[in-house]
């Protein structure tokens, strides 16, 4: 049962805080549910992580060991093209066309503005229709790299719990992009994880990199026991202030 509790600033009251209630605290804070967002995070990692290395290096990774060798599993390969690099590509159709870098996004793009229009229109946003055009004529060389290393990137980072939460609220983003140019399949699943990981970004990656990151670092309204700085409070002392922020409630 959450409590109740008001600030008085100079006899004049001020806001009202509201305290999670026991299983928030223990779900977003603790470090021992830490493990139930590690298997969260793994799901999510992996669907990245995937996606991102067969637009960058252009193979099929799979975390099926046993199929590791298959020649359908290269670690690298030819789908790259039409992201981070140009080259010929063959159509399903059996003709050969060139692709530039960025041109599947601009393909992504094209179809998904001609499925702008008509009675229930996939993309419902007049604005996003325009970055969609913006995108197809113009941004897809810078676009399509963008968005072939951020996935992986996201990806890497969800796995090693390396800034947990703000690679979700990225991963989240994208996804969000996809769902705006009228592509369902995971994008909601995913938006959902990501939700989650967002709100438990303090143990979400206590089996990983933000173990340590976290404590060290700290946030940007509150430093952490590896950053130094002044203050007059101090002055009598060496000259720094060591804080060492309450993040994790175990």
């Amino acid at each position: 049962m959450s409590t109740t509790q008001t600030v008085e600033t100079q006899g004049k009251p001020g806001p009202a805080y509201f305290e999670e209630p026991a299983l928030s605290r223990w779900l977003f804070g603790s470090s021992k549910a830490a493990w139930v967002w590690l298997i969260a995070r793994i799901w999510l990692g992996w669907a990245w992580l995937s996606a991102g290395w067969e637009k960058v290096f252009g193979g099929t990774i799979t975390w099926r060991f046993w199929d590791w060798g298959n020649s359908a599993y290269s670690l690298t390969g030819a789908s790259n093209i039409g992201w981070v690099r140009s080259g010929t590509v063959v159509g399903s159709d059996g003709t050969q066309h060139f692709l530039g870098v960025g041109g599947s996004v601009a393909g992504f793009a094209k179809g998904a503005i001609a499925n702008s229009t008509g009675a229930h229109p996939s993309v419902a946003f007049p604005w996003y229709v325009d970055f969609l055009k913006w995108v197809e004529n113009t941004g897809h060389a810078v676009v399509g790299p963008l968005v072939a290393i951020g996935e992986l990137a996201v990806g890497i980072a969800l796995l090693f719990g390396l800034f947990t939460g703000i690679a979700a609220a990225l991963g989240a983003t994208l996804n969000f992009s996809y769902v705006f140019a009228g592509a369902a399949s995971t994008n909601p699943a995913m938006i959902i994880v990501s939700g989650l990981l967002i709100l438990a970004w303090r143990n979400a990656g206590w089996f990983g990199a933000d173990r340590w990151l976290l404590p060290a670092l700290g946030t940007p309204w509150e430093r952490g026991e590896g950053i130094h700085h002044g203050s007059a409070d101090n002055a009598k002392g060496d000259g720094h202030i060591k804080v060492k922020p309450e993040l994790i409630h175990h």
